[in-house]
């Protein structure tokens, strides 16, 4: 159990310490996975961003993920038979216009930090069903990437089998077979708002 997400953030960068060079770009999924990477970047002394992926939930089931969408534009990962051509096409274009305002409330003008032959570590507040950190990976591995690591603190087993597939490491602290929710194994779990999102990206850019 994680008390909040800077909790998790500080537990999961003990568990990374060792498991990525000294170059590495940390990359937290937005939001929550953000405070969680800002605690890992500073304690191992990496840079930090953003990488901006979206998932689409399934039809009536908005927080089920069924793929997702990446900074490209690009719909990755979706289930077969989940939803048809006409729901996939307007969720994709929703995603893509939420993409596009967070890219500009996140970075604020600034270029993407260089990605092309580098380490990245992609870190999130746990993983549910893994449809937006696969995303997030082929995002990453599309742009250049030398080797993409996933950290994350709590992980359904099925979630982080898949991932270890994808990724070329995962770490994770706990893979509890009861789970059923990421917030399940949070004491505090709210949302997390985009100004606390830039807050943590601000400070990150003023002491690397």
């Amino acid at each position: 159990m994680f008390a909040d997400r800077v909790d998790a953030g500080r537990q999961l960068a003990e568990a990374c310490h060792g498991r990525v060079g000294a170059d590495a770009l940390v990359l937290g999924v937005p939001r929550g996975g953000v405070v969680v990477a800002a605690e890992v970047a500073r304690a191992l002394g990496l840079e930090l961003d953003v990488v901006v992926v979206r998932k689409i939930g399934a039809p009536g089931q908005p927080e089920y993920a069924i793929g997702a969408i990446d900074e490209a534009g690009r719909v990755l990962g979706v289930r077969s038979g989940t939803a048809d051509e006409a729901y996939l096409r307007d969720a994709a274009e929703r995603g893509r216009g939420e993409i596009a305002r967070r890219l500009a409330a996140y970075r604020g003008g600034r270029e993407r930090p260089r990605i092309d032959g580098r380490e990245v570590l992609l870190v999130d507040d746990g993983v549910a069903t893994g449809s937006t950190l696969h995303a997030a990976i082929e995002s990453v591995r599309a742009a250049g990437a030398l080797r993409v690591v996933v950290a994350v603190p709590v992980a359904a087993p099925s979630a982080a089998t898949a991932l270890r597939a994808l990724a070329d490491d995962l770490i994770v602290i706990a893979e509890p077979m009861d789970f059923y929710a990421v917030g399940q194994f949070y004491r505090g779990f709210g949302q997390t708002p985009d100004a606390e999102v830039v807050a943590a990206l601000e400070k990150a850019r003023r002491t690397t």
